[in-house]
């Protein structure tokens, strides 16, 4: 790192002297008529909802499904388990390890900046006592120079942070179209015709323990409950598995966990009201996020896909997590002695 010069202390030109002083809701989706299919209920967004009703990711995604569920003889409880599974393996669970691989990248040259920082710092302080710099215009310079440092490492490492959006980025599109795909099986949409009604009467048919009918509301609330449930525990471990170091959260960061949680609570009356099927998507998409977010810390895993090792990488993160638990929840635990 010696020896590093980052143009600060150089002749200043006229420039620098010149800077010196200065459901569907409320209804039943049992209750649809199957020669009415194209006048489910959709509220006031109507156009909004018609666009992503006939749009082609979803009628792509709904030949899909029909072409599973034909293929592979399984009930439609099974394929829509098997779909939603095998869409998160192939697709976000590659990505949510990118993720990391871009994070941990990230992590690392922040170290290596904490060096470029300290040299930054005593080349401004030179260049202001031999220029006599104002401040002003020190803080612009050491800034300027700063940026350029941090954005020749991220090109070096190829590791832009934006990169680590990727999996929100692919994976909203995915769910809005697999829930909109479900909803038309349900609803018979775009056209009900006698094959979508043919849909219709399996999906009414092959359900699963309490519910026998994938096109009703789940009358039990059991997988609304399960939904909220699942959501606000990924939520909490997210947090228990942050190493103590970054236990302590910003304003910002308790804001956003506020609001995912809110989020979590408000989709359980969501879940209420529209048909099981997408209710039952539902709660697998979130259960496989809950198993992802205790693969994607494991250190073998994170070896075996070249995720670099960090300082503040975890080495034993699933005790980690247990112990975090047991301090969290210690009341628990001290009952259970008692």
């Amino acid at each position: 790192m010696k020896g590093r010069n980052f143009g600060i202390l150089r002749i200043p030109g006229e420039n620098y002297q010149m800077h010196q002083s200065k459901r569907y809701f409320g209804d039943s989706a049992g209750a649809i008529n199957p020669m009415i299919g194209s006048n489910a209920p959709i509220g006031q967004y109507e156009s909004i909802v018609n666009l992503l009703v006939n749009s082609t990711p979803v009628e792509f995604c709904q030949n899909t499904l029909l072409s599973l569920h034909s293929s592979t003889g399984l009930p439609w409880w099974a394929t829509i388990i098997l779909v939603t599974s095998g869409l998160r393996t192939i697709l976000t669970l590659p990505l949510a390890l990118y993720q990391q691989y871009i994070f941990a990248k990230v992590a690392n040259l922040k170290c290596e900046m904490d060096e470029i920082v300290k040299e930054l710092k005593l080349e401004t302080n030179r260049a202001v006592d031999i220029f006599g710099w104002s401040e002003t215009y020190a803080r612009s310079v050491y800034n300027r120079s700063l940026k350029k440092q941090w954005d020749k490492l991220i090109v070096r490492e190829n590791c832009h942070p934006m990169k680590g959006l990727i999996l929100v980025v692919v994976q909203i599109p995915i769910w809005i179209t697999l829930s909109a795909s479900l909803r038309n099986l349900c609803f018979m949409l775009p056209r009900p015709t006698l094959a979508a009604h043919e849909t219709f009467v399996q999906l009414s048919t092959e359900g699963f323990g309490w519910i026998t009918d994938l096109t009703a509301v789940d009358s039990y609330y059991i997988l609304p409950v399960l939904l909220g449930i699942i959501n606000l525990t990924n939520i909490e471990i997210q947090t228990l598995m942050k190493p103590k170091s970054l236990n302590q959260t910003t304003l910002p960061q308790k804001i956003g966990k506020n609001i995912f949680r809110g989020i979590s609570i408000m989709m359980v009356p969501i879940a209420c009201m529209v048909p099981s099927c997408l209710s039952l998507y539902w709660v697998t998409s979130s259960a496989y996020g809950l198993v992802q977010s205790f693969i994607v810390v494991s250190p073998r895993i994170r070896r075996f896909v070249r995720i670099p090792e960090t300082e503040m990488e975890l080495k034993q993160p699933y005790k980690h997590f247990h112990d975090n638990v047991k301090e969290k929840y210690a009341w628990i635990y001290s009952n259970k002695l008692t």
